[in-house]
């Protein structure tokens, strides 16, 4: 209150400025348009005329809205602070046609609001949404029932700059070779600059750069959130260790960073941000939750149990507040001993990790001796026996969350270094893997091998396989007259891929067992040229198909060879 005095008369003025102001309003709501089309970005930005101490912490100030779709259903979406634009912001990609209705709420001290409704209209697209698990639990689809089979690898340098070269230009070579997803190491947004509870801004804009890359290629993407570096004080040498980095130092050890509590309110806080920020987008396949979670403090000097704890309660974490239901994943490091059953049995996929020098059968010596093992097939029969185990282990999706670089017999740029790769990506689908191995990393070093024609020439054999809609999937005994053979067969059809490491397959006889009665189409494919080559109707002779692989001569003056493997498809003639 204020006095004031006039000729005798005492005046009193109240003053409602502060004391009688209205509760802050969420202000200036406005959308880049508000027809879209199926699985594509709606974002909503609006202003609020409070300032907060911390914009990034819900229990300051929590934004969430409700998406109501035509069908009824109501999707809770995180709204979040995007400091580069000094503006509150939410991101939401609708999953059915029509007209959707959605409304934003805004609780903070002053209490609680609404903004009035508002509508969007949604329209077709080409656009398939996020990927998902399959109905027969082994391999993976789009949102909208579309197969989809993984290829694709490690891509650091889009993140950490490793590389000159055009981020957007790389990825077009990439998806020009038929890759369709990457995987990538998010640095922590939580930084020494920022502190905990705050996210960086850059790193945070980047990914959402990366997003609209792979949306526009039609390219998934695993985003790896814990990369075991940034956990690690004092496990494994030289970058493994960047702790000191890490702004969760000033709240506990790293060996307790699973286990305190007060690092896990803000790790809530940190996942809410990421779901809201990035969770919209089709392009996100895979929360990688952590990578190598045996190289960390936590791990080795706290409780391997305890860090499957947390692994769990991260997981549910995502399956209780991401709406989209992005899948999950989790790894220990590639050595031969590293299988780890809790992060198998809690994450979506199964993700195992192969480094074969690390334990695995493999030349010691390096030196190729009379009567010794062939390396390649030393090499694929690691890959066979790991897929075949997390096969008959868990009913879920399998990955190679990890494997390759130069843990290997062959170093890149050797040609069996190629070789070695080739029959890891067949072997691998024969027995059962849904991606292709996650190899560790594009760049010059192993590019050259790595990302060639033989991704083209794979990505084109499991185009016509319809992983998605295959039922009573199973291994089937396949056998080769002078070689290797895996299969798996299911109500569908049966593919499968065989190989001699020492010598060419021509002339030999493949035979599949253990199928039904009937006359069979055979397929045979060339997994170095990329094509169809032979196709024939064969009879089902006492429960097995038999064929041999035919010779390819020179034609026309061009030179026609199989090599040391193929590919196949059998199927039912109706």
């Amino acid at each position: 209150m204020k006095f004031l005095q006039q000729g005798g008369v005492v005046i009193i003025l109240l003053i409602l400025s502060i004391s009688l102001y209205s509760k802050p309003a969420i202000q200036r709501i406005r959308t880049v348009n508000d027809t879209v089309g199926l699985y594509e970005k709606i974002e909503v930005q609006f202003d609020l005329d409070t300032v907060y101490h911390n914009p990034f912490d819900p229990d300051e100030i929590d934004i969430t809205a409700i998406f109501k779709s035509p069908s009824g259903k109501e999707w809770r979406v995180f709204g979040f602070f995007n400091q580069s634009w000094f503006s509150w912001m939410i991101r939401f990609s609708p999953n059915e046609k029509g007209r959707w209705t959605y409304q934003i709420s805004k609780k903070d001290q002053s209490g609680s609001m609404k903004s009035d409704p508002d509508t969007i209209i949604v329209n077709p697209s080409k656009h398939h949404g996020p990927i998902r698990v399959s109905a027969n639990n082994r391999y993976l689809e789009y949102a909208d029932g579309t197969n989809y089979y993984g290829v694709g690898l490690w891509f650091n340098g889009v993140m950490f700059r490793f590389d000159s070269r055009n981020p957007e230009e790389t990825l077009d070579e990439l998806k020009e070779l038929g890759v369709n997803f990457i995987s990538t190491i998010l640095p922590p947004i939580e930084t020494i600059g920022t502190g905990v509870g705050r996210y960086d801004q850059d790193l945070c804009r980047r990914v959402d750069e990366l997003l609209e890359w792979l949306e526009k290629r039609d390219m998934i993407l695993s985003l790896n959130l814990w990369f075991h570096s940034f956990l690690s004080e004092t496990i494994w040498p030289g970058f493994n260790r960047q702790w000191h980095t890490n702004p969760y130092q000033f709240i506990c050890k790293a060996k307790e960073f699973y286990s305190n509590s007060n690092a896990w309110t803000y790790q809530e806080k940190l996942y809410r941000y990421m779901i809201g920020r990035w969770g919209y987008s089709r392009a996100l396949g895979i929360w990688f939750i952590v990578d190598e979670v045996n190289g960390t403090d936590g791990w080795a000097y706290g409780d391997s149990l305890g860090a499957a704890k947390w692994g769990q309660k991260v997981h549910d974490f995502f399956k209780a507040n991401d709406p989209y239901g992005h899948l999950t994943t989790g790894t220990r490091s590639g050595g031969v001993k590293e299988w780890w059953h809790e992060g198998y049995q809690i994450f979506d996929l199964a993700g195992r990790e192969i480094y074969e020098a690390q334990g695995f059968p493999i030349l010691k010596d390096g030196k190729i001796n009379p009567g010794d093992p062939h390396p390649l097939k030393l090499s694929y029969m690691n890959y066979v026996n790991e897929i075949r185990k997390l096969w008959n282990g868990y009913e879920k999706p399998s990955i190679l969350g990890e494997t390759g670089w130069d843990h290997t017999f062959y170093e890149p740029s050797m040609p069996g270094y190629l070789a070695l790769y080739h029959n890891i990506l067949w072997a691998s689908l024969a027995t059962g893997l849904s991606m292709t191995p996650f190899w560790w990393s594009y760049s010059d070093m192993v590019n050259d091998n790595v990302v060639t024609k033989q991704l083209t020439s794979f990505a084109q054999f499991t185009s016509v396989i319809p992983f998605s809609s295959l039922t009573n999937i199973v291994p089937v005994e396949v056998t080769l007259s002078s070689g290797d053979a895996f299969a798996l067969k299911s109500d569908q059809l049966t593919f499968g891929w065989v190989v001699n490491p020492v010598t060419d397959v021509t002339g030999d006889t493949v035979t599949v067992s253990s199928l039904p009665a009937g006359e069979y189409t055979v397929q045979l494919y060339h997994t170095w040229g990329g094509r169809f080559f032979h196709e024939e109707n064969i009879s089902n002779i006492n429960g097995s198909v038999t064929f041999t692989i035919p010779v390819l001569k020179i034609e026309d003056s061009h030179a026609r060879y199989v090599g040391q493997d193929i590919a196949f498809v059998v199927k039912s003639v109706d």
